[in-house]
């Protein structure tokens, strides 16, 4: 039965709520709505004008109410007057196709169907920058090698201590925070989920990181490459797969043969990687959603030695210089999706491209054993990374398969807002370009 919203805040001491929900481009929506209102929000919805945010509508279209799942729901640690709750977007008493959340409930339920539940663990990676953004917050972090730094981890203790500790009293089963490659990076590691409490989980990390970062003084950006020269922030997904009653974890096997059995992933897992790796071109539009996202994918050398971050569709094993690796056995590691990737369309479109693999038993393909930053160019056959936003717009309007598993309507909202965005970033004049061009 589902949770009570409103006896739930009495006995916890809410006095308002945020129902939030998540846009297209990852925007974080929420109306705040005291205790006193929440019974009939929970029946009803929230309103929205649904053209104010980065969907696809216009300000003649209705009301867009945005109904709590009350299983979502989370009391501020550092403001427990206050309950964040993710909603799903309905209009006029059905679904709102094209809302991220509406469409990764649908695909959970699709693999549901076929005796799938799809768990992951993500790796969100940040920046603590000064406030407005212009360097990293710490001028002492200069280290060549900055990555898993002592002292510079602990002059930032206040901050990550403090949203570990939220994170171990909300029972999400943080387990490691440390500094990562890029000067002023950090990222922090909690324990796997079914995919949506994963999603719901990444957007509120990502709205409690950049509020305890604002108390201290600071500012988190999540952005794809913040800091020209440095590495860029990943946001690493583990996928694996159990069966519905999540007990068994169907991508294990302890008796496989060939490239990936001997790796322990399943003949299912083979199948649901090689529906990544059939569609990663066109995954990347929605893995790497932002102009800046290509700035990291396709970076040159960073000043610590490595940029961490695939440019070609290849998989391995245990070797992070490829899109995807296979660290042991039951699982596999996906290195293509940044900071900016929206969390709800991240766990959807795994789930879609996974889906494909299964139900046409996909081949992975070659597994290359190889450093791809040193002998990348050894490899023949396996396509590049999109080069520019646009490209993998492209090849995600290509991708017909993938289009359809994610929705037509979805599908067609993100590429006519995603190819305004581009077309306002083509449109912009750059310093760049004065300097390269004024006196040709």
């Amino acid at each position: 039965m589902a949770k009570d919203l409103a006896n739930w805040a009495k006995k916890d001491g809410v006095k308002y709520f945020m129902v939030s929900f998540t846009d297209l481009f990852g925007g974080q929506r929420a109306k705040l709505v005291p205790t006193e209102a929440i019974k009939d929000m929970q029946a009803d919805g929230a309103g929205f004008a649904g053209f104010a945010t980065w969907l696809d509508m216009t300000p003649a279209h209705p009301d867009m109410l945005a109904v709590p799942d009350p299983n979502s729901v989370i009391q501020l640690p550092w403001k427990p007057d206050v309950a964040w709750v993710a909603a799903n977007c309905v209009m006029e008493g059905e679904d709102v196709a094209q809302a991220p959340r509406n469409v990764l409930r649908r695909l959970v339920g699709e693999a549901s169907a076929e005796g799938m539940r799809v768990k992951t663990g993500i790796e969100a990676e940040f920046f603590l920058l000064t406030p407005d953004g212009s360097r990293i917050s710490d001028e002492y972090d200069t280290a060549e090698k900055p990555c898993y730094d002592q002292q510079a981890v602990m002059r930032r203790y206040d901050v990550i201590a403090e949203i570990c500790d939220y994170m171990l009293a909300l029972g999400w089963g943080p387990y490691q925070n440390d500094h990562e490659d890029a000067n002023g990076q950090f990222e922090m590691n909690f324990e796997f989920d079914d995919a949506l409490a994963t999603a719901d989980k990444h957007s509120f990390f990502k709205f409690m990181t950049k509020s305890i970062a604002e108390k201290h003084g600071l500012r988190a950006t999540f952005m794809p490459k913040p800091v020209e020269g440095l590495t860029g922030n990943g946001c690493h997904a583990h996928i694996s797969v159990w069966d519905k009653a999540g007990k068994k974890n169907i991508f294990a096997t302890t008796k496989g043969t060939g490239q990936t059995g001997e790796l322990g992933l399943s003949e299912q897992g083979a199948h649901f990687l090689g529906g990544i790796m059939k569609h990663a071109s066109a995954l990347a539009a929605i893995t790497n959603p932002t102009v800046n996202s290509y700035k990291r994918i396709n970076a040159p050398r960073t000043t610590s030695g490595a940029t961490w971050a695939p440019n070609t569709v290849t998989w391995t094993g245990n070797n992070r210089t490829h899109m995807v690796r296979v660290p042991g056995p039951g699982r596999f590691e996906l290195r293509l999706p940044d900071g900016a990737v929206n969390p709800y369309l991240l766990q959807a479109v795994i789930i879609a491209a996974g889906l494909d693999g299964v139900r046409t038993k996909a081949d992975p393909g070659k597994r290359h054993d190889i450093d791809m930053y040193a002998e990348g160019h050894k490899v023949k056959g396996a396509p590049k990374l999109p080069l520019n936003m646009l490209d993998a717009l492209r090849e995600y309007d290509k991708d017909k398969g993938l289009k359809a598993a994610m929705g037509d309507e979805f599908s067609a909202a993100y590429l006519k807002m995603k190819h305004q965005e581009w077309n306002s970033f083509t449109a912009h004049f750059s310093d760049w370009e004065k300097a390269n061009t004024l006196d040709i």
